[in-house]
């Protein structure tokens, strides 16, 4: 277990990648406090195609859409942390510091939507990275998809944890008044200490409540997802967190339980150790309860919810102050009723 922290970053280390032989095995007399604190690096994506299919039965639309791959944010459970082993990166630091970067995301939208083979439906928008991490304040890349997506009326549904999705309240209203946008803010804890150290580039969770305000006045319906839920440690927050959005003016509200795939295992244990080591047992315990006696249960069905005693208890306890706040009700509905092909501009020659 590492007992380094990083200012800024949810990892401390790179654990070895699952598909590589090579491993980064540290001398007995090093001291990583002496390593410099590692920069983030954007490297191009050269990706031919922009949404991904969808073949989860938990999730409600077939196609996703993620302009960066990696994420700045750096929160500690993230489950997307090991598709970052596929392009050849650790799940650790390298998630949170090499970041991929779809510049072409909106031409590739466009041309998407323009096949004849495009049928109208919802895409989901930072179903994996999160598409307002840092670095899009200066490139713009999801403003711009958004752009392509009122252009052709076509529904998006996002998530995120950071405030600048405010900034495109103005296109996101655009769409809302088409049945054609959700958003969904995700607000883990209240606890803004908490979140500095588990999600240390993600807006606080003041700005998130401001953003949610910001969101509704200019006409988008928000809810909220306290994702990931994690027991033992966040649970208790559930109903201040729902008072907090309802407040906002959040018009729903779910949650995810915490779930552990692969190497996340080891880095959110490994982060508990660090922040929390008289809660380590508690906390762990607490997910196996919920995973079967495991960390992680992949099935779908289960891997976003959970199962067992404490799921259940848990669950009936969420729901009465769901009610209680009015944040049981259901999003208006997305249509594709509006969808629309801009017509080609008349060559001139």
């Amino acid at each position: 277990m590492s007992t380094n922290t990083i200012p800024g970053r949810g990892a401390a280390d790179n654990p070895t990648n699952r598909f590589e032989k090579i491993a980064r095995i540290p001398l007995p007399d090093y001291d990583p406090s002496e390593d410099p604190a590692p920069h983030t690096q954007f490297f191009r994506d050269r990706t031919k195609g922009i949404l991904s299919k969808n073949d989860s039965p938990d999730i409600s639309f077939d196609f996703g859409l993620n302009p960066y791959r990696g994420c700045e944010h750096g929160c500690i459970y993230c489950y997307a942390r090991p598709f970052h082993e596929y392009l050849g990166f650790s799940a650790g630091l390298d998630f949170e510091t090499k970041i991929m970067v779809k510049e072409d995301a909106p031409a590739l939208l466009r041309k998407q939507f323009l096949a004849p083979t495009w049928e109208p439906q919802v895409v989901g928008l930072g179903s994996a990275t999160d598409p307002y991490q840092p670095v899009e304040r200066r490139l713009n890349l999801t403003r711009r998809c958004l752009e392509v997506f009122a252009e052709f009326r076509n529904p998006v549904a996002l998530v995120t944890k950071n405030a600048l999705v405010a900034r495109d309240a103005d296109v996101l209203g655009e769409l809302a008044r088409l049945d054609g946008a959700h958003a969904y803010v995700s607000v883990t804890s209240l606890d803004s200490e908490l979140a500095r150290i588990m999600e240390p580039r993600a807006s606080a969770p003041a700005a998130r409540l401001r953003a949610i305000r910001e969101l509704r006045q200019a006409g988008v319906p928000v809810g909220v997802l306290i994702a990931p839920m994690i027991p033992g440690l966040t649970d208790h927050e559930a109903p201040a967190i729902l008072k907090a959005v309802a407040e906002a003016g959040a018009i729903t509200a779910g949650y995810v339980i915490l779930r552990l795939p692969y190497a996340v295992k080891e880095l959110f244990a490994d982060w508990l150790g660090r922040h929390f080591p008289d809660r380590v047992d508690k906390i762990l315990g607490r997910i196996r309860a919920t995973r079967g006696g495991r960390l992680n249960d992949p099935r779908f069905g289960s891997r976003m919810s959970g199962e067992g005693f404490w799921v259940e208890t848990f669950n009936r306890f969420f729901h009465v102050h769901r009610a209680k706040h009015g944040l049981d009700r259901l999003m208006p509905r997305l249509s594709t009723a509006h969808f629309r092909r801009p017509e080609k501009q008349p060559s001139l020659f």
